[in-house]
Formats: C-alpha cells, sequence, structure tokens
C-alpha cells in the first residue's frame, strides 16, 4: 500500500510538472495537422472605443507614473477612457486625481467615495458607468507597453471571443530574488503553455494582470472574490466564449523587495487558488465540460490543490518505506536511493534560500528552492484558506519601488 501511494504521488508530480506540458503540445501538433490556427487580423483599422479600469487605493505614490504611461499609450484618444477607482482612499489620491479633471483632463475619471470596499466590489460598481464595448483591467502598480491596448482590442474582430488575456513581466535586475534564471525560465515555460493552451476552444480561464473583456458579457462577481480575473474569464468560458493570449501586450513590475514579501503574496496568491478551485469544481465533471474539465484538472485541481502535497508525502512515504525495507533487505537499496535523492533536493533548497540575498548567489540550487518555496507556500495557502473567510482583500506586499519612495 505505502509502494503504491509512494509511485502515485511521484506520478502526479512527473504529470503536473512535465506530463502535462507533454501532452498539451502533442495535442497542438496533431490539431494543427487537421486545422491551422487562424490568423489574427492586424489591428490598424479596428479602434473600438475602450475604457481602461484601474484600481488605485491608496496608492497615491504610484499615480503619477500609472497616469503618465496611461497617456503614452498608442491609442486614438478619442477612444479611450481612463478609469481611476479610488474608493476609500485617504491618501489624497480622490483629491489629487479629481483636481486633474478639473484643469481639463477630458479622457480621465475618478470613481471616489468615503467607504473602503474590496477589488471585486470596486470592479462590480465601475463597471455600472462603463459604456465602451471593451473593458480593459490593470493594475496601478504595473506598466503597460506602448502597443497594448492595439494589440488586445484586435482579437476582438473575431465575434467568438470573449476575453483577452495580457502577459506580464518582472523588471530583471541581477540583484533581485524575482530575477533569477529558474524564476525566469518558469515564468517562459507558463506564458508558452497559455500560448498553447489557447489554441483549443475550450481552456481554463486567466489569471493574468492584464485583461479585456466585451463589456456586454460582464457578469457582477463575489465581493469575497480574491482572483477576479479568473472568476471572470472562466464564466466566460463555460458559456461557450473563448480566451485569447496576447504576448505582445503585457504588464512591467518591479521585483518584491525581500524574500518575505515574495513569500506573503505567494500565501495569497494560494489561497486565492484554493478559493477559485472549490467554487469551480462542478467542472471536474468531464463528461458535460469535456475538454475544459481535463485542462481544469490537470492545470488548476492537480497543480495548486495536489501536487503541493505530493512534494512532502513522498518524503514521509520514504521514510516509512525505509523502516518496513528493515525486513525486506532487497528492497531497501531502492528505498535509500530515493532517500538521498531527497535528501540532496531538499539540502540544496536549503541553499538557495540561504543564497538569496545579492552576495551569496548559487543559481544551481534555485529551481530545488523554488519547488520546494512553492510547495510551502501552497500549504499556507490551503490552511488560510481552511481557517479563514476570505474578504476579497490582499495582503499589500512592497516592492523595490515603494521602498525607494519610502527612504527618499
Amino acid at each position: 500500500m505505502l509502494q503504491f501511494l509512494f509511485l502515485l504521488c511521484l506520478g502526479l508530480l512527473a504529470y503536473t510538472y512535465v506530463g502535462y506540458g507533454i501532452l498539451l503540445l502533442l495535442a497542438v501538433k496533431i490539431r494543427n495537422l487537421f486545422k491551422q490556427p487562424p490568423a489574427i487580423a492586424d489591428f490598424s483599422d479596428y479602434t473600438p472605443p475602450v475604457t481602461l479600469v484601474i484600481r488605485a487605493y491608496n496608492e497615491i505614490a504610484n499615480l503619477p507614473a500609472k497616469l503618465q504611461n496611461c497617456y503614452s499609450l498608442d491609442y486614438p484618444t478619442d477612444k479611450i477612457r481612463f478609469l481611476f477607482i479610488t474608493q476609500g482612499s485617504i491618501d489624497g489620491s480622490t483629491e489629487w486625481m479629481e483636481s486633474l479633471r478639473d484643469d481639463g483632463a477630458r479622457q480621465l475619471d475618478v470613481q471616489g467615495g468615503s467607504k473602503p470596499i474590496s477589488k471585486p466590489a470596486a470592479m462590480n460598481c465601475a463597471m455600472q458607468t462603463v459604456t465602451s464595448p471593451i473593458v480593459i483591467f490593470s493594475d496601478v502598480n504595473t506598466q503597460l507597453n506602448k502597443l497594448a491596448i492595439r494589440n488586445l482590442v484586435r482579437h476582438f474582430q473575431d465575434e467568438r471571443v470573449g476575453v483577452v488575456a495580457g502577459e506580464k513581466y518582472i523588471d530583471t535586475d541581477p540583484d533581485d530574488p524575482a530575477s533569477e534564471p529558474e524564476n525566469r525560465l518558469y515564468r517562459a515555460c507558463e506564458s508558452y503553455l497559455h500560448q498553447q493552451n489557447t489554441r483549443f476552444p475550450m481552456v481554463v480561464g486567466t489569471v493574468s494582470d492584464l485583461l479585456a473583456i466585451r463589456t456586454k458579457l460582464y457578469k457582477t462577481i463575489e465581493t469575497d472574490t480574491l482572483l477576479t480575473s479568473f472568476a471572470l474569464s472562466m464564466r466566460l468560458v463555460e458559456k461557450g466564449h473563448r480566451i485569447a493570449y496576447e504576448p505582445c501586450s503585457y504588464t512591467q513590475q518591479r521585483p518584491l523587495y525581500l524574500i518575505e514579501e515574495e513569500l506573503k503574496q505567494a500565501v495569497d496568491k494560494s489561497t486565492a487558488r484554493f478559493q477559485s478551485a472549490i467554487r469551480f469544481l462542478h467542472l471536474l465533471n468531464i463528461t458535460r465540460y469535456g475538454w475544459l474539465s481535463f485542462h481544469y484538472t490537470s492545470q488548476w485541481v492537480l497543480r495548486w490543490m495536489v501536487a503541493p502535497f505530493c512534494l512532502p508525502l513522498i518524503l514521509l512515504i520514504n521514510l516509512a518505506l525505509l523502516f518496513s525495507a528493515q525486513s525486506k533487505p532487497t528492497q531497501a537499496p531502492v528505498w535509500i536511493l530515493f532517500f538521498a535523492v531527497q535528501c540532496i533536493f531538499y539540502g540544496l533548497s536549503y541553499i538557495g534560500y540561504r543564497s538569496k540575498d545579492k552576495y551569496r548567489r548559487i543559481n544551481v540550487a534555485g529551481l530545488p528552492f523554488y519547488f520546494t518555496f512553492m510547495s510551502v507556500c501552497a500549504i499556507q495557502g490551503f490552511i488560510c484558506y481552511w481557517r479563514n473567510n476570505p474578504s476579497g482583500t490582499w495582503n499589500k506586499a512592497r516592492h523595490i519601488d515603494d521602498v525607494e519612495l519610502q527612504a527618499s
């Protein structure tokens, strides 16, 4: 029984991190043999009215840079509106934005108010004032590339597309943990899988920080929702709408200040993933949802709800097998070998953790540390979700820019 559990956990890990990606690539290759992916239409003449919605709760320090970035976007000025949600802010954000409106900033709208509300609640309120056929959601502490809006909206020429997701990049800096090779490799693999995933009619929703949606398809979401983009896109996918992925529309963000800040954000994300996974468990019904169910099970349930627990379970089961192998000497070398490999893996993980500062950096330990780190955060996220009732509010993590602003 223990041997079966050990092999099952090992197989789930292998499938989640390697097998699913291989199956997806093979499926794309086979599909392309019979049906070539449609070419994306040119964006030069397609410029429908859009509204860029940005939540800015107590973000006065980031507002000037974000506003400057908005005005630098390559899109007709008479076709784009910037809606900043400052409701509940007490740092002067609302007053400063309204003063800009009084000075003649016609593209700028502000949704103020004294009562703090969660991000999904703010989005629900904002959508009541949106009149453009397309709405785009972005964060205040990110910068969009110049052609981001044009690249996103061109996909809506296909009436089947209901959501378009952009990409996220962390600014590279050799002294920042988020810029390390193993992290960049992971993000590159994620980006490629998302791009291949959207070749199929039914795919799992997106968690992008840059999300465009047809306004008429927006449905009110629960105010305690943590992963708003995932909830919005999944509900559209359930109804048969397509998700498009646009890697040429992206957000740029500064890395987190310390590994402790990265841990805090990763635990929050894990809590949000458990919340989202539980709310969409009905998608496990493969007889009803077919390909969508396969993607959801592989890419979401197994990866974020099962695989993180497999890593420590393999170690514990391996220890139990070592003790039971004393009565079966022929099996002992196998379990000793597995245990030795895990000791090396966790040893490198510890070295990776200890070398996260710029003076002691050992990249060979980065990948084991990253997988261990994500597993620990996922387990902590599950505990947070189980003990607490999420309110739709994230813990704010400090980025490099935040610390520099405080220092100055």
